[in-house]
């Protein structure tokens, strides 16, 4: 491969991420408008989130974990052919296997939402949720079949179909809240058309990207599914990737059973959710979707100083990016949620729980981006199960500090719980890449981390001042417009003193992004 830019390629991704996580704030913000934090968004948010995880779990993770390294050797030893015969076997297991699995799983869904999906739940709660479920669980079919192909996808260097893929689930969802709104549809219609809303769009996903694949010459045939050996290591490495790539997920699904038994507390930590989202998705989905790949493919070139030097770099790339985000985020949630939320249904006391749990989430946002920058390092050398200890390890963590603060500080204890365990989580991959010998020590990250931490407490003490002399714009008495106007003049100001600050004592350099850009292979004896 040329010296093609790995900013570019962070940046497609990342562009295109951009773009749905935008719209995603559009369709939450009219979700907040038509349903606001009720018993309605309540089962509309507890019914998506268990396809949704199975989705992380068995497709995103394993896919992106095992699939990849192991569909980028098929094209180094057997070519193109050996490379889509390998993916015709994955794609008839994968099938079956989500053929049974939906079909299990629609009959059991009524024991499923009582005991895990919302045991706190009740009544016609219960009965919402459920028909919500049943609707929106084949999401997971037409997602991990999607998911696979985005692996090729991505395995072939083509990430754009991939990424933008995840638009036309908030366009269509847009869509049905459009209708809902103009139309003055009662909340519980306006869920059961968002559950079939969120059906279509899987399908939609699933045709954009296998229309993708066939024009990048790979004509995938659905083959009677068959055990090859090849299967059975894809097997061996995605169970254990399935749970590593699905641990935020699993967590964010562990705080909700916890915090079902407080009417509205799911759609509060939902809507924090998909603010902080924004950032770990521009910045840290687009480099662990890239970095996976070309880092396999470096190891599998045997250049490991290549290797090392796109390790390095994406981190110093989402740190630099993630850093004052969550600055911004912590000192500004309460200001973020009024804006983007607090209208129609949305209250000021939601805002407040919003927020709060916001604030915290911030605080762990670079530790879930250095997670998605940690372990594609031990996935492109195929060890899948060493992050899976850890990610138990975090998830334990996570279970007995929820269950610890929820009763004492609700929702922000939900997201104390998560932000502990993502960083100890990535703290456990980065300490173990160091012993093993796959991290080099890289002088130029040591020197700029502490400094881009500098620029961004600068920033945040900046921000906190700046919220407090914009107070009279920001009230929920003032228009959505000047609320929005004093907004979008602090999330300006923070960026140039942050920008600024870091250029100017080292945090940061113009070569950090030329070397992105002009990084070059090295040999293997190296």
């Amino acid at each position: 491969m040329s010296s093609v830019s790995l900013v570019k390629k962070f940046m497609t991704v990342g562009g295109a991420t951009m773009a749905s996580r935008l719209l995603g704030f559009s369709r939450e913000a009219m979700m907040a408008a038509v349903l606001g934090a009720g018993p309605v968004a309540d089962a509309f948010y507890a019914a998506f989130r268990f396809p949704n995880l199975f989705r992380r779990l068995f497709a995103e993770g394993a896919f992106n974990a095992a699939f990849v390294p192991l569909f980028s050797r098929e094209i180094e030893a057997n070519g193109p052919d050996g490379a889509r015969r390998f993916s015709e076997e994955v794609f008839g297991i994968l099938f079956t296997l989500l053929i049974g699995l939906t079909i299990l799983m629609e009959l059991a869904m009524p024991i499923l939402v009582r005991t895990i999906i919302a045991p706190g739940f009740s009544g016609d709660k219960v009965t919402l949720t459920t028909a919500l479920a049943v609707i929106m669980f084949p999401y997971l079919m037409c997602m991990s079949l999607a998911a696979m192909m985005s692996g090729i996808l991505n395995s072939l260097h083509k990430y754009f179909a991939a990424a933008i893929a995840p638009v036309f689930l908030n366009l269509i969802l847009i869509g049905v809240l459009a209708y809902a709104l103009h139309n003055g549809v009662e909340r519980r219609i306006a869920g059961h058309l968002m559950a079939w809303g969120v059906l279509v769009a899987g399908v939609v996903q699933l045709g954009i990207v296998a229309l993708a694949v066939r024009q990048a010459g790979i004509a995938i045939r659905l083959r009677w599914p068959r055990m090859t050996p090849a299967v059975w290591r894809l097997l061996a490495l995605a169970f254990p990737a399935a749970i590593t790539g699905g641990i935020t997920q699993i967590n964010l699904v562990i705080g909700q059973i916890i915090a079902s038994s407080k009417p509205g507390a799911i759609s509060v930590l939902q809507y924090a959710d998909r603010v902080y989202q924004l950032p770990l998705g521009v910045v840290g989905i687009a480099v662990g979707v890239v970095l996976l790949p070309e880092l396999a493919r470096a190891l599998k070139s045997g250049h490991m100083a290549e290797a090392a030097n796109l390790q390095n770099r994406s981190v110093e790339f989402a740190l630099f990016l993630t850093l004052p985000a969550a600055g911004a985020l912590f000192v500004m949630s309460d200001a973020i949620v009024r804006v983007l939320y607090e209208r129609g249904a949305f209250s000021t006391d939601t805002t407040h729980s919003v927020a709060a749990a916001l604030a915290v989430f911030g605080l762990g946002l670079p530790a879930f981006v250095m997670i998605k920058a940690f372990t594609p390092g031990f996935f492109a050398r195929e060890d899948t199960k060493t992050p899976m200890r850890f990610a138990a390890v975090s998830v334990a963590v996570n279970v007995a500090l929820a269950l610890t603060l929820f009763p004492i500080i609700h929702e922000a204890g939900i997201a104390t719980a998560e932000a502990a365990a993502g960083w100890l989580n990535a703290m456990m991959l980065l300490v173990t890449l160091v012993r093993r010998g796959h991290w080099g020590r890289d002088d130029g990250l040591v020197r700029r981390v502490p400094r881009l931490i500098v620029a961004t407490v600068i920033m945040a003490v900046a921000l906190h001042f700046g919220v407090g002399a914009m107070a009279s714009w920001l009230t929920p008495q003032s228009s959505l417009a000047t609320q929005a106007s004093a907004l979008l003049l602090l999330i300006a100001a923070g960026m140039v003193i942050y920008f600024g600050t870091a250029f100017a004592i080292g945090g940061a350099e113009f070569g950090m992004i030329r070397r992105n850009i002009e990084r070059g292979r090295k040999k293997p004896a190296e």
